[in-house]
């Protein structure tokens, strides 16, 4: 068969078939911390780009740029579309509070609502889109709200509203 009629590469091509990563629909809400962590992410990348560009093998070269350059263009996404969100002390619960609530049991938690690529449930840090954040933003000390849940429904008791470096 011809050559002119094979979908494959030639020599030293390489072509990356991997889809980009996906972009929440949501609007890009981050706090100062989820900011810096994205440029921290950025600057990291890019000299793990340049590192790996010295490489002397051109086929391996490529072949381990396409996951650092996917992820690259992901953060780049991101910093072009944050939207900073500097909480201020309120009566409300808004993106890049603290807030303390208490179960029906009186067990007491803190969380953290943040930007969707800072979520990080083990350090109680919940994106602003998911349920519990979303059952709590816009509310007050005080007001019992209804978490749901795919284990089942929660309702929590908002302690207290506060400023990350005071939690």
């Amino acid at each position: 068969m011809s050559r002119a009629f094979v979908k494959e590469p030639d020599g030293d091509a390489v072509q990356d078939d991997t889809p980009d990563i996906p972009i929440s629909p949501h609007p890009n809400y981050v706090t100062a911390t989820g900011l810096r962590q994205l440029e921290q992410q950025r600057d990291d990348l890019v000299a793990e780009r340049a590192a790996l560009k010295a490489g002397p093998d051109p086929v391996a070269v490529k072949l381990a740029l396409f996951p650092v350059e996917r992820r690259l263009r992901y953060i780049l996404a991101r910093l072009d579309s944050a939207i900073l969100k500097c909480p201020v002390q309120t009566e409300t619960v808004a993106v890049g509070h603290a807030v303390l609530v208490a179960d029906d049991a009186g067990e007491e938690q803190r969380y953290w609502i943040v930007g969707e690529d800072e979520a990080d449930i083990k350090a109680y840090k919940v994106s602003w889109v998911s349920p519990l954040a979303r059952a709590l933003i816009d509310r007050e000390v005080g007001d019992l709200v209804k978490w749901r849940r795919p284990a089942g429904d929660r309702e929590l008791e908002i302690l207290e509203i506060s400023l990350p470096g005071g939690a």
